[in-house]
């Protein structure tokens, strides 16, 4: 494949990325939290991930990373579910990549 197979690749995966966030990830957490609770996870992920890209960047460092929000949101007390982590973590460094 070339580069620019690959381009449209990837930019294809962040358009179903931002698809699935905006249709069903959102919804369900919208079902499970208070509007509050939502706000307050949702930023201290934000952080939280921001940090870990900043402090891990080398490639295949996702599992240390994830470890670093987890143990960054335990410190803070956010109790969340490891599938509402992974879906804030995934809406995080999906706004990241988009803003690059």
């Amino acid at each position: 494949m070339t580069g620019e197979a690959f381009v449209k690749i990837g930019t294809a995966l962040i358009a179903l990325i931002g698809a699935i966030i905006t249709y069903v990830i959102v919804p369900f957490l919208k079902s499970k939290t208070t509007e509050n609770q939502r706000n307050n996870a949702k930023f201290w992920v934000q952080v939280a991930v921001g940090a870990a890209e900043q402090i891990y960047k080398e490639k295949g460092q996702g599992k240390i990373k994830k470890q670093y929000v987890v143990n960054f949101l335990n410190e803070r007390g956010i109790k969340i579910t490891d599938e509402q982590l992974d879906i804030l973590i995934e809406a995080a460094v999906y706004e990241i990549n988009k803003n690059k």
